[in-house]
Formats: C-alpha cells, structure tokens, sequence
C-alpha cells in the first residue's frame, strides 16, 4: 500500500511539474510572437501571440485542478476530488473557442483592410516556434498518458494546436511574400484557417472530458488487466461484472469476484481483501476498489 501512495504521489508531481513547463514556455513564446508579429507586419502572428496568451491562462487553471484534484477524500467527496480535472478540462475549451472566435474576427477585418506584407525574418521565428511547440506537444502528451490526466491531455493539444496555427502563419506568409503586390491578405487567410482548426481541436478535447464526466466506459484495456490479475489471486475463481469509472488521476473499480460457495462469510471477506490489496498494488493508478463476492454455484 505504502508502495501504491507513492506511486500516486509522484505521478501528482509529475503532472504538475509538466504543467509548470508548459506555463513557462507559453509565457515566453506570448512575448516573442507578440513582438515579431507587431515589428514584422503579421496578423497571423500576433493571432498567435492571442492562442499563446490564452493558453497561459488555461494552463493556469489546469495548474488549480491538479492541486485541487491531489486533496484526499473526505466526508463530502469519498471518492476524493478527481472529478475537478474534466471541469478544467471544459474552461480550457472554453478558453480555446474564446481565442479562436477572436483570431477569426480579427482576420475577416485585416482581410478587408489594405496592410503591407510580412517581413522576411518572420519566417525564422516562426519555424523555430514550429518545432519547439510540437517538442512540448510530445513531452506533454507522454507525461498525460503516464499520469492519465485528462487536463493535462487537453494542455498537450494545447500545444498541437499551436504548432499547427503557426504552420498556417509560415504558409501565409510565405505566399504573401513570394507572390507580392495582391497577396499581403495570405497571412491574414492563414490566421483564419487556423482558427477553424482551433475550433475543431476544442472538441477533441472536449469530448474525452464529457465521457469522463458521464462515467462512460472507455476502459476495455484496463478492465482486462484487471480480470487478469485477479485470478492470480488465492482463491479467485474468476471475475463476473467490472465497472470503472475515472475521476482525475484515478480509476475507481467495482468487481464480482467468483469464489468457492462452500467457504465460510470470513474466507470470502479475506479474499475480498487480499484482491483488492493486491490489484492496487499491481496497478497503482487504481483508486477505490470494491469487492462483490459471488459464489460459483
């Protein structure tokens, strides 16, 4: 069990180390697009200086709800307070519709308004921001899938999303200057697509998030685990129904255990208890896990 806590608590520690990675460098990427895209003449830019300063705030919140989410059960919330993460994960969605209603507003406007074109050296800046946002897309989306944290899922897209808006601002900008005269508008063109593309990738995100809430099973690969480890149990004949809902970083199990109808009440609450022990210790991202016994005749 100690074995189990620790697990758990490094896994809160990893989630949110990530997140403080991902705040760092979107406050850092804000900045530079923001002052490439005013000095440079690049609304997709400076659309993309918006999503990053957009995303600061969302990973912000997504910060909350895993500290929120890390307090132990109480007389309120016996199933501790997991459930936070899908509420952040649907403000991070809203953050990104937000964005991304005001990129396309803003572009339909520059495309209607005469502006000069692009400067060349926005190109630099923009494929150097193209390669270190999927580098943090990976280096997030790795640590979610360790952690099984579905806010920091929606923060690894975050970054994803980023990485695609500014390869529509490098296509944009590099039309507007390789055609001139008549193309200035290209960059404004690839704010709005990207901008499409946001919207789309908000229910990506968003979907997972309510299947979560809903309790709606999305577990075979866990559930089978889990009916594998508990044969290996003593006196586990086999397993019947299984429910696994998620909540946070944590999956809360109910299982039929089959046992010999002849033991005694005692042998099968012992059982019971040896299962439970030994599938939380054999999976540690398990939460609550409740025994049903059933006997084999």
């Amino acid at each position: 069990m100690m074995n189990n806590l620790n697990n758990g608590m490094n896994t809160e520690q990893t989630a949110i180390r990530t997140i403080y990675f991902s705040i760092i460098g979107n406050t850092v990427l804000a900045i530079v697009k923001g002052l490439a895209g005013f000095f440079g003449n690049s609304y997709a830019l400076i659309a993309d200086a918006i999503e990053s300063t957009t995303d600061i705030f969302s990973s912000l919140l997504v910060l909350f709800g895993l500290k929120y989410a890390k307090r132990p059960a109480d007389k309120n919330h016996p199933y501790g307070h997991g459930k936070i993460e899908p509420l952040i994960t649907f403000l991070v969605v809203v953050f990104l519709v937000t964005s991304a209603t005001i990129i396309a507003y803003e572009s339909i406007q520059n495309i209607q308004t005469p502006h000069k074109s692009p400067k060349y050296w926005t190109l630099i800046v923009l494929g150097c921001i193209i390669l270190w946002k999927e580098i943090s897309f990976r280096i997030v989306i790795k640590k979610s899938k360790e952690t099984h944290s579905s806010s920091l899922k929606a923060d690894a897209w975050h970054h994803r999303s980023d990485a695609i808006t500014s390869m529509m601002a490098f296509i944009g900008i590099s039309i507007a200057l390789i055609f001139g005269e008549g193309y200035e508008t290209a960059d404004d063109w690839a704010a709005l697509f990207a901008s499409a593309f946001i919207l789309y990738n908000s229910y990506l995100i968003f979907r997972p998030a309510l299947g979560e809430i809903m309790d709606e099973h999305l577990y075979d690969d866990l559930l089978e685990e889990i009916r594998e480890e508990s044969i290996k149990v003593k006196g586990v004949l086999g397993t019947e129904k299984c429910f696994i809902r998620k909540a946070g970083m944590k999956y809360h199990v109910d299982l039929h255990a089959i046992v010999d109808g002849e033991i005694s009440v005692k042998e099968g609450h012992d059982i019971a208890h040896h299962l439970k022990d030994h599938l939380r210790m054999e999976i540690p991202h398990l939460g609550h896990v409740l025994i049903h016994i059933e006997p084999d005749k």
